[in-house]
């Protein structure tokens, strides 16, 4: 079917500085994944505040988790029914609304419905956002525009934690939700002002509302079923022992047959909720492979770090954070230049050298990670692990849209930002789970060998004893200290193999996908990054 030179042969430009413009949406996306690592920060205050248990609380996490997924695959379809424009709008205000709701919550119960409203309204900015940026910026400049949006979604989780806990630990764990209000508020004022949906967005509209093409209905249920039974089991299921449970097990058999039964659907839709016929795109299949990669190592290890350093180094949630700082600002430094690079470079060649810088850096931090590492010891093994992935982001981004016509670009945005955070909360639940079953492991291994027929389990004991002895303690009680102490030494070291573990096979999946970028299109020559799909 032909296309019409209105939809490509003439490039639209937005009636503002297409600079104001992205800073103005990135502005929404920015606070929207600020308030998630926040939360994650603050859960123990909330929880004793209101005197909720630890598995209670979790349900402060989760119910946004959900509605955020739900919404997500979906935003594309909203954006273009309704206008992208004012389905961003109506997203902002969602989530600043619900934001001061959650704020003001006398109970657990409260919180958690006032989180279902937020995550709803949450879920629709990303998307949008990249949408926004792919249409505003002319193709050659589209890195650049991603760069701004890169930097939303990566510094944001990097300095959460050390702003999540400086909240909590200065103010009270309301103001991790108040402090949405207000950015809110100048996002929706700059929105109004600053966006507009291009032509073609608003003949698409009008073709759709035209064709009185029904609601798919079913589509949206199926997803919105499957996707909150996958989170669900993703986010209790490490809590619960997996399948030992029987609740996430029917959880998981429901999700699986949900969303296969969802994908045929879609399929054949004329009018689907979601594309899933773009997965026809070799570029397009790729970049949701690599998108899904950069969420599990992205997400996993901005996890995984921090709990080492409060578990088994004794920092605080704040020094914590403060030891991911280092990755925010390469970031800073990597993502104008990785966007400036995008278009004069192979982004093919720039994926692989961005996996490659990746991988060797995570190498670095399972070879150097030990409970005797120091601040700026785990401040750098931070700040190399992400100096790589912002010549993951954006050329995935560019490429994905290779082959797209303009009309889908909402469509790709919401898969992208879809892939992503299914990615890591996959990611999230896959590791925590094997960090737990990797230690208990090694305890097993250690323990063994802790008898009093190892001669280097009893001379540890005994010394250790014999300085407890020197500095007062009376012998018996000395001894039962001793073998205390021991066992702690064990299970952190059993602990610190584990986490050694995980990320060298994180280094050794990303290191396997060096060379997969080559088989993606580049990008077509010009000025123009988006092209008909035949």
């Amino acid at each position: 079917m032909a296309t019409s030179a209105s939809s490509f042969g003439q490039e639209w430009r937005p009636s503002h500085n297409h600079w104001l413009v992205a800073l103005t949406v990135t502005m929404a996306t920015f606070m929207e994944v600020l308030d998630v690592s926040i939360a994650n920060v603050a859960l123990p205050h909330i929880a004793g505040n209101l005197g909720a248990s630890r598995d209670e609380s979790t349900w402060i996490l989760t119910s946004y988790l959900v509605s955020n997924a739900v919404i997500l695959p979906i935003s594309a379809w909203l954006a273009t029914r309704f206008g992208r424009k004012r389905f961003y709008m109506s997203s902002v205000a969602v989530f600043t609304v619900s934001s001061f709701l959650c704020g003001l919550a006398p109970s657990l119960g409260w919180l958690v419905f006032f989180r279902v409203l937020q995550g709803s309204g949450g879920g629709g900015l990303a998307p949008s956002e990249q949408a926004i940026l792919a249409d505003t910026f002319p193709a050659h400049q589209r890195g650049l525009g991603f760069a701004v949006y890169g930097m939303a979604v990566v510094i944001a989780p990097a300095i959460g934690p050390t702003v999540g806990g400086w909240i909590t630990d200065n103010y009270s764990w309301h103001w991790i939700f108040f402090i949405n209000v207000p950015i809110g508020i100048l996002s929706l004022f700059l929105t109004q002002r600053m966006v507009e949906d291009p032509p073609y967005l608003k003949r698409e509209q009008q073709r759709v509302m035209n064709a009185k093409a029904g609601i798919d209905y079913i589509g949206f249920v199926l997803i919105a079923l499957g996707i909150g039974a996958l989170q669900l089991v993703l986010d209790k299921g490490q809590e619960e022992d997996w399948f030992s449970s029987g609740m996430i097990t029917v959880a998981s058999i429901f999700a699986a047959v949900t969303l296969i039964s969802w994908g045929i659907w879609e399929w054949h839709q004329e009018h689907p909720i979601v594309n899933v016929r773009l997965f026809r795109g070799r570029n397009f299949a790729t970049a949701m492979l690599f998108t899904f990669v950069l969420g599990m190592v992205l997400n996993g290890t901005t996890v995984m770090l921090p709990q080492f350093l409060q578990s088994l180094l004794g920092y605080d949630a704040t020094t914590a954070g403060m030891a991911l700082a280092g990755g925010g600002f390469i970031m800073l430094v990597m993502m104008p230049i990785a966007g400036f690079m995008v278009s004069r470079v192979d982004p093919r060649m720039m994926m692989g050298f961005g996996f490659a810088v990746t991988s060797s850096a995570l190498y670095f931090m399972a070879t150097h990670l030990n409970t005797g590492i120091d601040f700026g010891t785990a401040a750098v093994m931070r700040t190399l692990q992400m100096a790589g992935l912002a010549y993951i982001f954006l050329p995935s981004n560019t490429l994905a849209y290779v082959g797209i016509p303009r009309e889908q670009n909402n469509q790709v945005s919401g898969m992208n930002a879809f892939v992503r955070n299914i990615g890591g909360s996959i990611g999230i639940a896959t590791l925590s789970t094997m960090l737990t079953r990797i230690t208990q492991q090694n305890q097993n291994t250690l323990v063994r060998h802790a008898n009093t027929g190892n001669a280097a389990f009893e001379n540890m004991v005994n010394g250790i004893s014999q300085g407890l002895q020197n500095a007062g303690v009376e012998a018996t009680v000395a001894t039962q200290q001793a073998y205390s102490r021991v066992m702690e030494i064990l299970e952190g070291q059993a602990t610190t193999l584990a986490y050694v573990k995980v990320i060298t096979l994180m280094a050794i999946l990303v290191a396997c996908l060096i060379p997969l970028p080559m088989i993606m299109r580049k990008p077509p020559k010009g000025k123009r990054a988006s092209e008909p799909a035949h």
